[in-house]
């Protein structure tokens, strides 16, 4: 019983191949039998291989003219089979019917490897969905039990063991560990992993076991992003791909049309016998039929998408792989794109009347409701700060108690009011906090107005600037730090008049660059880009900094999220296709209107990632140099196809119109030209 399964399944795989091999073991014998003379089993054997070879060409063919009233190069070369069939009974010229039964199979197997290319980089594609586990070991009430994926909630605990792939997103509660996520990010080595770390799906575990929190539906992975939005790159045609089907289908019609006439016009015009004319004719239909260059565009663009995936470069449909290959001019973000976004606070510098933790305190209160990496940064120094802070007083009190205790028998206890019990940041709540951004977060706390961001912003809120806070701010700057300035208002702040709010101090932050972003930036000049620019909300002196470092001549800084989108479009009058590179909300406008954007995966916010067309899975800038070659060595190949499957079908037809070809030469000429071409695309898989 196992092997006819196996056979119906292995027939199943490959019922073109079956069926090519059936026709031409029928088209052998069938030969055989007219060249011996027995025409019954030769009429008996042609017609099968007829029908076996060409049984799924005349179906879609004859789908395709019934019900989207089109005609279609499969019915086309039926017509032409059939016809040399006709042709070959009504004259009695046996070798027609062999002309055709060649047609059909030469045709069929045409088909086959056309399949199996496809299949190539359909396999390539849908490896994507083999990256998930169906069910995950979930922690309910100490235990482990193991549930589908698809019943996983927020807040579920799951338990994953050396050598398992992550099931779905998550961060680690405990358990320390390597992860393979080459699958996911296109990252060669192993990332180590540990408390607090986010994972991917489908990435694979190494040698430590892990609790894992779900922190986001099992729907909204990564993976199961990158699978939908691959599988519906699939089923989109780019715009070149939509112009050459709008064009076969009036190629289409006008090949029949010509066919008819070249039936019927060349006895009464140039004196040919019937037989010659309808056997041209026939000819003409094989010969001239777009079959190349139908399969010129889409097998380069899905073998590029698959190529990129694998690299971590993921496009979300063929139009994007198309577009970036022709892209003149590039716009980047600078915080967390062409920097890491591990902000750090580097000094901070505040007025007499506060200290540097007063500072940090009150930026860090409304900073706390905010996603920015300066808010994050400004958050983590001022725990850090207190910290330190309070193990000193806690050592010199200890050292006084001793000498109270001495003098007095009881101890005195001394605590940071800055800390909670369990030694972490203890932060008062804010109310009506707002966040403008590219300029600063204000919000109120214990009745006082704090207020947070670049000077221009804070400039709104106080009277003036402590000219020895300026030439601070303007020092760091100058050195390509970010600056924060920090202000309050209230009755400490103590400010009659003006605006009424008062600075406390300066903070200065630096954000390191990417160690690849020079690299970058000079291979996409070699690729040759026209422009590179950089665009920031930052101040001046850091972005020329951040820039001279990278090698970009061309800085914006200071800019809104309206300035970064009014920019791009100036870009786009000038250059037409222009990329933007970005990674946060703020870029969302200037990514949606660039001809391809583009974002960070990791670091990038959810609003980024869904308005761009191509994510850089692993965030590694370097990626975009490897994407936008891809797009042009997509576009070169695509533009060889064309004039290969342009030049096949010329030669083709001066060929047949000369007389110099016969139907089985030009039924292989027409699909050996769209087996090149296709096979030509599947260059880009490598």
């Amino acid at each position: 019983m196992l092997y006819p399964q196996r056979l119906g399944q292995f027939t199943r795989e490959h019922a073109d191949t079956v069926a090519a091999l059936l026709c031409g073991l029928l088209l052998l014998f069938g030969w055989f039998a007219l060249h011996l003379g027995w025409l019954g089993l030769a009429f008996l054997l042609l017609p099968a291989a007829y029908i076996i070879g060409g049984y799924e060409s005349a179906r879609e063919g004859l789908t395709t003219l019934f019900k989207e009233k089109e005609l279609d190069v499969d019915l086309l070369m039926i017509v032409a089979a059939i016809g040399a069939a006709s042709l070959g009974l009504w004259r009695r010229e046996y070798h027609l019917i062999i002309d055709g039964a060649i047609l059909i199979l030469i045709f069929a197997i045409s088909g086959a490897l056309e399949g199996y290319a496809m299949a190539r980089t359909e396999r390539s594609i849908r490896s994507l969905m083999s990256l998930t586990p169906d069910t995950a070991r979930v922690l309910l009430q100490g235990r482990e039990e193991e549930i589908p994926i698809a019943q996983l909630k927020v807040g579920d605990e799951i338990v994953v063991k050396p050598g398992e792939l992550i099931p779905t997103d998550g961060i680690i509660l405990s358990g320390y560990s390597t992860l393979n996520q080459a699958a996911i990010t296109g990252e060669s080595l192993p990332v180590e992993k540990t408390v607090g770390a986010e994972v991917f799906a489908g990435t694979l575990n190494g040698y430590g076991a892990l609790q894992i929190k779900v922190h986001k539906p099992a729907q909204s992975s990564l993976i199961q992003r990158v699978i939908r939005l691959v599988e519906q790159a699939k089923t989109e045609a780019p715009p070149s791909q939509e112009f050459i089907d709008r064009f076969e289908k009036g190629y289409a019609k006008v090949i029949v049309v010509a066919g008819i006439l070249l039936a019927t016009l060349p006895p009464f015009l140039w004196g040919w016998d019937w037989e010659t004319t309808i056997y041209r004719a026939l000819t003409f239909l094989v010969v001239a039929s777009p079959c190349a260059l139908m399969a010129a565009i889409m097998p380069t663009l899905l073998s590029g998408i698959a190529n990129g995936a694998r690299q971590g470069i993921l496009f979300k449909n063929g139009a994007q792989l198309e577009k970036i290959g022709k892209v003149r001019a590039i716009a980047f973000d600078k915080t967390g794109t062409l920097t890491t976004g591990q902000v750090q606070v580097f000094q901070v510098f505040s007025t007499s009347k506060y200290t540097q933790q007063d500072v940090l305190k009150a930026a860090a209160i409304v900073e706390s409701y905010s996603e920015h990496s300066i808010g994050k940064a400004i958050v983590q120094a001022a725990g850090e700060t207190v910290r330190v802070f309070s193990a000193r007083r806690s050592a010199f009190a200890k050292r006084s108690v001793g000498a109270a205790s001495r003098r007095e028998g009881k101890a005195v206890p001394v605590e940071s009011k800055l800390l909670n019990p369990k030694g972490d940041l203890d932060l008062v709540d804010a109310i009506q906090v707002q966040a403008i951004p590219g300029q600063g977060i204000v919000g109120i706390a214990q009745e006082q107005q704090i207020i947070v961001g670049n000077a221009v912003f804070v400039q709104q809120y106080v009277t003036n600037l402590p000219e020895e806070l300026r030439k601070k701010a303007q020092s760091w700057e100058q050195q390509g730090k970010t600056v924060v300035w920090v202000a309050q208002k209230g009755k400490r702040a103590g400010a009659q008049g003006g605006r009424g709010a008062e600075v406390m101090g300066v903070i200065a932050l630096a954000d390191e660059v990417r160690a690849e972003a020079a690299a970058t930036i000079t291979r996409l000049k070699k690729l040759g880009v026209e422009q590179i620019v950089m665009l920031t909300g930052d101040n001046q002196e850091t972005a020329h900094s951040v820039a001279k470092t990278v090698g970009i001549d061309r800085v914006y800084a200071q800019l809104l999220p309206e300035d970064k989108l009014n920019i791009i479009r100036r870009l786009q009058q000038q250059y037409q296709t222009v990329a933007m590179v970005g990674d946060g909300i703020n870029d969302a406008p200037a990514l949606a209107q660039a001809s391809v954007g583009i974002a960070m995966g990791v670091s990038g916010s959810d609003v980024a990632l869904e308005t761009a067309d191509i994510v850089l899975m692993a965030d590694r800038l370097e990626k975009t140099a490897v994407a936008m070659h891809l797009g042009r060595r997509s576009q070169l190949i695509v533009k060889q196809n064309i004039v290969v499957a342009l030049s096949f079908i010329m030669l083709l037809l001066v060929s047949n119109f000369l007389g110099n070809i016969n139907l089985p030469i030009g039924v292989i000429g027409h699909e050996g030209s769209t087996v090149l071409v296709t096979l030509s695309g599947l260059r880009l898989l490598k």
